[in-house]
């Protein structure tokens, strides 16, 4: 693994908990500092979850924006593809339950 997906990886678990919290995972596929390219797989309950989009668009942006050398970020999703765009605002994943069992949640 190169140090720069590395540094991903580190980044993904202290900036995404959310993700492993709800159930999903998170890996590094590639990370190219020379390209300036990296890839993330989002898995488990990530796959089909509301939100996914949400999570892969602020996912593109925070490593644009945390890493000089990443210019440009795919965030693939199982059963969805890739996901977003790297500049819209929204929350940082998970499931979301609807319901009045579950009234107290957000």
């Amino acid at each position: 693994m190169s140090d720069l997906a590395e540094r991903v990886e580190t980044w993904m678990v202290g900036q995404m908990p959310i993700i492993q919290m709800h159930g999903g995972t998170s890996v590094v596929r590639e990370a190219d500092p020379e390209e300036g390219v990296v890839v993330v797989e989002l898995g488990g309950t990530c796959s089909g979850c509301g939100i996914s989009d949400i999570t892969a668009q602020n996912i593109k942006r925070d490593l644009i924006m945390d890493f000089d050398e990443v210019e440009e970020v795919h965030v693939k999703v199982p059963d969805t593809g890739e996901m977003g765009s790297s500049t819209v605002e929204g929350g940082r994943g998970g499931d979301l339950q609807y319901g009045e069992e579950s009234s107290g949640h957000f």
